[in-house]
């Protein structure tokens, strides 16, 4: 397992992202809240993955209560990072949430506490003088923040009065908006970028394309997965197919390996199984060359999905199971996944 040292802590550039623990979007049930995860959680602290994201919204709290279960009697082994749902978070709602998804966690700490979304209601500095709080009585060894831009995350730390150690953020081939201000800041500021969806929900696995496109309900709301969108993907795909097929390894391991060949960044994939997890950590240990990174890179930049307001007649039509020929032509002037920055971070994107 590779690391990553920055502000003081050493986390694996590979992580383990929980969001699919207890959470029903995901279809996996009980049996596997009450034995998959558990052992998900073993094998990664075995093969020398330390850091553990979850947070309180996921399963309003079942993913802690997991992670935490599953890290009993391994404490020292796991750097525990969870994050604030950000639904009134002045400064009492957030020290009162860090105590109880400390608790969930059965922890006496959490090494790594996270705004998961900056709320354009609440004034920042309220929700950062709780997490400050947080910070000087030692429940919290780190304050980060997710989904923030630039701009949001140089304020947090003024206000915490201290480094907001992360920004953990989308960033994949798929995705690549903090390449443009948040991840040179991280490099040069001694930060971390925690990069979630590094496959963009199973796209960069190579198994979905415009002819067979993924079921169920986790990926409805995701326009990557849109038949123009797995169409346009068809040239990145191809590429991550032909940089694995040189390395004997998979497209999802490759681009997991382009991710961490950045500095400073670490990835979370999740696990719906112990196979699964084994498969991301070895990623770890995959060595792209200089030339293999160039043509993902190209062949990333080269696609441009249709996103945000301009993806809503797609997606619709899909929920609805409305051919897509029969909508209005969608304007692909609008802004895509690799257009202005700020305007992803204050909603999902569709």
């Amino acid at each position: 397992m590779r690391y990553v040292e920055a502000g003081g802590v050493k986390v694996s550039a590979i992580g383990l992202g929980t969001w699919q623990f207890g959470s029903s979007e995901w279809g996996y049930g009980d049996e596997y809240a009450d034995t998959t995860a558990a052992a998900i959680v073993e094998r990664a602290l075995e093969l020398g993955v330390n850091l553990i994201d979850t947070a309180e919204i996921y399963g309003f709290g079942a993913s802690e209560r997991i992670v935490g279960r599953a890290i009993a009697g391994r404490r020292d082994e796991v750097f525990v990072a969870t994050k604030l749902f950000p639904v009134m978070p002045v400064s009492p709602v957030a020290q009162w949430r860090g105590v109880q998804s400390a608790q969930r966690l059965g922890v006496d700490h959490l090494d790594l506490y996270q705004v998961h979304w900056p709320n354009p209601f609440v004034p920042l500095p309220t929700t950062m003088r709780g997490l400050r709080a947080l910070l000087d009585i030692g429940l919290v060894r780190n304050v980060g923040v997710s989904n923030f831009s630039m701009t949001q995350w140089r304020r947090a730390e003024r206000t915490l009065g201290a480094p907001v150690l992360s920004n953990q953020v989308k960033y994949s081939l798929a995705w690549r908006a903090p390449e443009a201000e948040v991840l040179p800041y991280a490099q040069a500021n001694d930060r971390i970028v925690i990069a979630y969806s590094p496959l963009a929900q199973g796209l960069l696995g190579g198994r979905y394309d415009a002819d067979h496109p993924p079921q169920g309900s986790a990926r409805a709301g995701n326009s990557l997965f849109l038949p123009g969108n797995l169409e346009r993907a068809a040239e990145l795909i191809a590429t991550l197919r032909e940089v694995a097929a040189e390395h004997d390894a998979t497209p999802a391991q490759v681009a997991l390996a382009w991710l961490l060949r950045r500095p400073n960044v670490v990835a979370i994939p999740g696990a719906s199984s112990v196979g699964q997890l084994e498969h991301n950590v070895a990623a770890a240990d995959l060595d792209l060359s200089d030339d293999d990174d160039a043509r993902l890179t190209d062949a990333s930049s080269r696609f441009d999905p249709v996103t945000g307001v301009a993806a809503l007649p797609g997606l619709l039509a899909a929920r609805r199971g409305t051919q897509l020929a029969d909508l209005p032509p969608i304007d692909e002037t609008a802004e895509g996944e690799h257009g202005s920055e700020d305007a992803d971070w204050h909603t999902p994107v569709l």
